[in-house]
Parts: structure tokens; sequence; C-alpha cells
């Protein structure tokens, strides 16, 4: 395993990167429709054809999902996403139309230096063609890329974060993120991630939790009192899923922010995630269920801080530091 979202079968990725923009898009295409729900908790989100992903509502598959930069602009990015499945005739039939189903979140990068400037139309719709063409199955950036370009926390850059896991019986559960939390990832003003016990194999470099947290550390640490954030993700197994299960594994997804965020889905915050099953695999009745849940809020912990942990500071000038700049030593 990559310890990527990749690890599930009949899942691509790409990236949409302008360093220049400060922002980007992440597109996750799945090779035939996935069962699919989702749950937004952040007090201030955006995204595009998220209330089908109710688990009332008629519509039960996506074709893709996309994260976007841009804040409301960023919303372009499903039209670009949807042109290119159209190109390949995929869609929900309506007739003899297809229409591709692209759920999106965006989150808010419009104030980290990029140069936004773009003239009459966002580049949005663009770059999420751009992020269709790029999916590709097997290793992919993590970082200052895709949606997690422009991203920021309360302390470090923010950025895309990916990790896997296997149940017992062999299922894979995998989260993405891209993590740009008006609260913090890492404890008080140190290097130590709060996702620091869920971590496998160094992924955020294997720091540990300090001894005995401090009262300083638990503080409140936000980046900005009147600016809007939002942590957005997905978490896909290969699992036979409902899209009711589908809910639920969301709603299990955000336990990990709460576990890797200080705070997390604050009224500024428009934290967001996806729940997307595959069903290439069946699973031996509510044990199995159990399991995919517990491992959804552990992979969408360790995503967030491994997110933080590769991001990279933006080429502009008074850019926020990355983890990287001022720990390099302990990596």
């Amino acid at each position: 395993m990559l310890n990527l979202l990749t690890d599930i079968d009949g899942v691509s990725i790409g990236h949409a990167t302008d360093l220049k923009l400060g922002s980007g898009v992440t597109a996750i295409v799945f090779d035939e429709p996935a069962t699919a729900s989702g749950v937004v908790l952040g007090g201030a989100p955006g995204g595009r054809d998220t209330a089908l992903l109710d688990p009332s509502m008629t519509v039960g598959e996506v074709d893709a999902l996309v994260l976007s930069g841009g804040s409301a602009f960023g919303l372009d990015a499903a039209g670009g996403v949807q042109a290119g499945l159209r190109e390949v005739g995929r869609g929900f039939p309506v007739g003899n139309v297809r229409v591709p189903i692209v759920p999106q979140a965006i989150l808010m990068d419009l104030l980290n230096g990029g140069d936004k400037d773009w003239g009459t139309h966002s580049p949005y719709r663009d770059m999420g063609y751009d992020a269709f063409k790029a999916a590709r199955k097997g290793k992919f950036a993590l970082g200052t890329v895709g949606a997690g370009t422009g991203a920021t926390t309360a302390t470090f850059k923010g950025g895309l974060g990916s990790v896997s896991a296997e149940t017992d019986s062999g299922l894979r559960i995998s989260a993405v993120v891209a993590v740009n939390a008006l609260g913090s990832a890492t404890v008080g003003e140190g290097p130590h991630f709060w996702s620091a016990p869920f971590e496998r194999h160094g992924e955020y470099g294997g720091l540990g939790l300090p001894s005995r947290p401090s009262p300083s550390d638990t503080a409140m640490r936000l980046k900005g009192m009147s600016t809007t954030a939002t942590t957005i993700g997905a978490i896909v197994t290969d699992a036979v899923l409902t899209k009711q299960e589908a809910h639920r594994l969301a709603i299990m997804a955000h336990d990990g922010f709460a576990r890797a965020l200080l705070p997390a889905h604050l009224p500024l915050d428009g934290d967001t995630v996806f729940a997307a099953s595959t069903g290439k695999k069946p699973r031996n009745g509510m044990r199995d269920f159990l399991e995919l849940c517990h491992l959804a809020t552990l992979v969408m912990a360790r995503a967030v801080a491994r997110g933080v942990y590769e991001a990279t500071a933006l080429p502009v000038e008074g850019a926020q530091p990355a983890w990287r700049d001022r720990y390099r030593d302990r990596m």
C-alpha cells in the first residue's frame, strides 16, 4: 500500500496547482459511479450539489468529488471536472443526455498573499478540467498542491494530506483532506501534532505528544477573527456500503477533525466531509462496518496532520511559514 487515497481500487486523483495564484483544485475520480454521501459541520460552508448527498435524496452515486480553493469563486471547478467527465461519456442518464454528478466543497484561501487579480472570470473551471485530466492511479503529491495549495492554519501552513488503512478482514479505507483550519493541528507553539496517537510509520515526524500538555498548549489559537477558513476532505472505502452507511462514515470522519484540530467546526469554518464506496469488496455484517467507522476517524485525523507536515510555504512575500521551515531538523 502507498498510504494514499489511491490504495482504493477504482479511484484516481489529480491536482491543478497555481503557486502564483496561491490556490488549486483536487479531483477525485471514480472508475465507476460510487455510492456517496456527506456531512457539513462547519458554520461557514461552501459547496456544490451537497444537498443531493443527504440519505433521503434520490441520487445515490457520484462520478467524482472535487476539493478546491477559491472560496465561492472556486465552485466553478466542478464545472471543469464535469466537462471532462462528459467528454468521456460519463454521467447520470436523463433521456439521451448524461449528467455527470460532481459534488464539491471549497475552502477560503483568498487572503494568503497570492495574486487573485484574475480578471472577469475566475480560473477555477479550467483548473477543475486540468485536475480531471491529470487524475491518475498510484502515487500523488501531498502538501502545497491541489486544494491544499493556499491552505493555512492558526500556526503553520496547511496543505493536502492523505493516508489509508485496512480492516482485519482486508477492507481498505482512505482519507484525503485539504487542511485550512481556523484552529491548529499542532500542540501549542511546539512541533507535536494533536493526531500523534494515531500516527503510523512516522508519516508526520514520529514525535509523539508532549509528556504533559499545559494550559497554554490547549489555549485557543486562531488565524483570525474576521476570516472564514474550512477543512474539506473525503473518506473512500472499497467495501460495499449503502448511502445511509456512507453518511455515517462521513460523520465518523468528522470525529477525526475533532481529534486533529483544536478547535474544529467553528462558526467561521466550513468543515465538510464526503464519504464514498466503490463497492469492490463485500463485507461481513456489522462487525466490518463498525471497524470501518472506527478507522474513518483515525485515517482522517492522520491525514490532517500529514497535510500540515508535508506542506511548504507559498513563494510569496509574507507567506505563512510551514512546519518544515521551523522544524526541519525534526524530519
